[in-house]
Parts: structure tokens; sequence; C-alpha cells
């Protein structure tokens, strides 16, 4: 029995991941669930799964959570607050971590999970975004195996040889094409995007996402963050990196060889698979996803991303190919203007409006050697405090 920690478990992928869980309760054990607030959701789980530890990171939220509990015969430990996160990504007797906790909240256990020697399975693409050269450092210093779990990654890793880590070229790849179901704006007339409303930016024609997810595919700064990833994960530069808009969300991601082939995976658009993958490597185990058919699908299409209707995705290649702690300033102040948007406070073309003043206000720096932690929170911070000035200033 492997046990397990899901770190974000009322979201959209922890809910998945205890989908694919429960169909194999002969191999896998819940051991801790973790969630922000949402104490009625944790509660269910724990009630289905019990497993011996519960995290919610709101006080007040734990609080309601023990009541909700409290006539279990034997209710799982219940703890608060971000160091939560960090211990039960750590337990001993857990040896996978689903990091599926939202944004940059989810860095410091992601790290912690790697430092503990765990297998990763990475659906938090913020933890690489602001901190990739620490978690990659932390993953080989420890013996840890990171397996990524956007449907992107998971397939690029699929279409990679086993040796992949000895460098890209020396595998004979060109380069990996990226896929992007362009959200629900890719055919929109740029003109008409500053009216767009949360509900309707929520609205992915392909995917169940959570919201803040769903606004970045709508500006395609999810794809941004995806290539600033794949950098980190498959050790190459964002030049070898190609996006390509892929209407029906069938193909995931290809590789592109030297000698002319390229491989893709195919699959329903259903986070199960990518999640089941994961959890099964290098063996495969059912997941619960219905088999794709191509009869159904009928045609696939691609196109280039249009970047001006997507400027998002522009900043994220600049920040990506300068380095340093540009991706951690291009990714705090998309959380803020994001959240802003949500809260109907600015625009949607607002968006990378703010991302892209903050970057000019915040330079980025260089990482130097022995930097950790510390540097990556403080730049975090003063990017945070950046992008709400130019959030309070178009919300006036």
């Amino acid at each position: 029995m492997i046990g397990i920690t899901v770190l974000g478990s009322t979201g959209s992928i922890g809910v998945s991941t205890l989908d694919v869980i429960a169909r194999h309760p002969e191999r896998f054990r819940v051991v801790a669930l973790t969630a922000n607030r949402d104490a009625q959701g944790l509660a269910q789980q724990c009630r289905r799964f019990a497993p011996a530890y519960a995290v919610m990171v709101d006080p007040q939220a734990a609080a309601q959570l023990r009541d909700l509990l409290a006539d279990m015969a034997e209710p799982p430990e219940v703890l608060t607050g971000a160091a939560a996160l960090e211990l039960v990504a750590a337990l001993p007797e857990v040896g996978v971590v689903m990091a599926a906790v939202v944004g940059a909240a989810g860095m410091m256990p992601t790290l912690a999970a790697a430092r503990a020697g765990k297998r990763v399975l990475l659906a938090n693409k913020e933890a690489l975004v602001v901190a990739g050269a620490l978690l990659m450092r932390a993953v080989a210093d420890n013996n840890a195996l990171l397996l990524p779990i956007d449907s992107e990654h998971n397939a690029i890793f699929q279409c990679l040889p086993p040796n992949y880590a000895d460098g890209l070229e020396a595998v004979g790849v060109e380069r990996i094409l990226l896929t992007a179901s362009g959200g629900p704006f890719r055919d929109a007339d740029p003109r008409t995007l500053a009216g767009v409303t949360p509900e309707q930016a929520c609205a992915h024609p392909n995917w169940a996402m959570g919201r803040k997810i769903s606004v970045d595919s709508a500006t395609m700064m999810n794809k941004g963050l995806e290539l600033i990833e794949a950098c980190w994960l498959f050790g190459t530069s964002p030049e070898r990196i190609q996006v390509v808009v892929h209407p029906q969300s069938v193909i995931h991601s290809l590789v592109q060889y030297v000698d002319g082939s390229v491989l893709a995976e195919l699959g329903n658009p259903d986070m199960r698979t990518p999640i089941g993958h994961a959890l099964a490597w290098p063996e495969r185990m059912t997941s619960g996803v219905a088999p794709l058919d191509l009869f159904a699908v009928a045609r696939l299409d691609f196109q280039p991303p249009d970047l001006e209707r997507f400027p998002c995705l522009r900043l994220a290649y600049e920040a990506a190919a300068a380095g340093g702690t540009a991706p951690a300033v291009l990714n705090a102040a998309n959380e803020v203007a994001v959240a802003a948007f949500l809260e109907r406070r600015i625009g949607f073309t607002d968006i990378p409006r703010v991302v892209g003043e903050t970057l000019a206000a915040v330079p980025g720096v260089t990482i130097e050697e022995g930097q950790g932690v510390e540097l990556l929170l403080a730049v975090d911070r003063e990017a945070r405090a950046a992008a709400e000035r130019r959030v309070d200033v178009l919300a006036a």
C-alpha cells in the first residue's frame, strides 16, 4: 500500500486524484488531505477516505472542520496553517505527494516533499515557475522523483525517451510542441475582450477547471507558465518550445525529432489520464477515462497563437528568456491581476497590463549559487505590492 498526501484535495485536480485512487483501494492509502477554506468539502473527503491528517490552511475553517468530524469514531488529526502543508508533505509514511495547491502558495510544500525524497506529482506549475532552480536541485539532491501532471507536460514526458535527462539534443529532440486549446476567446476579435466578464472567462470549452486556472487559460498565461515549467522539467530553452493552438484538446503535446519523426500523446480531455499515469508509472492502470473515439473527433486543427489577442503569452516568453527572478515577478503579478479581475476590480484586458507594468517596475535579478527561497519570497512580495498598486490605479 502506497501512502499518499493530496495537497489541495478539494480542487479539481484533487478531486480527480481521489477518484483515481478510489478505483485502486488495494494499491493506495490516503494519509493526508489538505484544503484552504472548504471545510465542508474536506469533511466529506475525510469521511470517505479516512486520512490520518487533515489540514485547513485557514484557522477558522480548521475549527469548523473539527466540529464537522466530531462524530467520527476515528477522526483525522486536524492541523492548520501553511507550515502544516509542509509537514504532511514530508511524512515518513507517505510515498507519493500530489502537489495541487493553486498558485505560489504551493511552492513551499512542494519543496518539502522533494527534500523528503518523495514521488512528487506536480500539478502546481507555479512551484517551478517561481523556484525552478531550487526545486530541481532538491529533487536531484534527495533522490526524489518529479512527475508532471499538467496534461501537456505529462504528454511530453510520455513522448520522450527514458534517457532524456542526458539532454534533448543528445537524444535527438529538435523541439517541443506545446499545445493550447486557445480557451474561450481564441477566435474573438481582440477589440471585444475589454468587456469580458469573469463568468465568460471561466467558461472553458474543453476542460473543467478552477476559476484562477480558467482565467489563465483565457488569457493564455496558463500556457506561458507551462512554457517556463517545460524549460525546467526537460532542460531546454524557450526558443526550442513552440506553442501550438489545437482547439480540440485531443493531442496534448508533441515532440519533434531530428529525423523528421513527431511523437504525440492523444486522449480525451480528462485530467485523470495524466494523474493515473503518474500514480502508476512506470506501469499503467485504469483511471476511469473513456477511450478516445477518433471517428467522433473526426478532425484535428492547429494554428499559431495570436500574440495580439494573447499578450500574456508574449510576456511569459520574455520572462522565460530573461530568467533569474523574472518568472517569479510574472507569476506574482498575474496572481494579483487575476484575483482583481475575478473580484471585478479590473477588466479582462487589464490583466496583461498589470503584469507588463509590474515586470517593468520590478527588474529581475540573477539567482546566485547559495541564494534560496528567502530571495524568491522577497521578490514575490515586492512584485505583489507593485501589482496591487497598479490594480488600485486601474480600479480608481
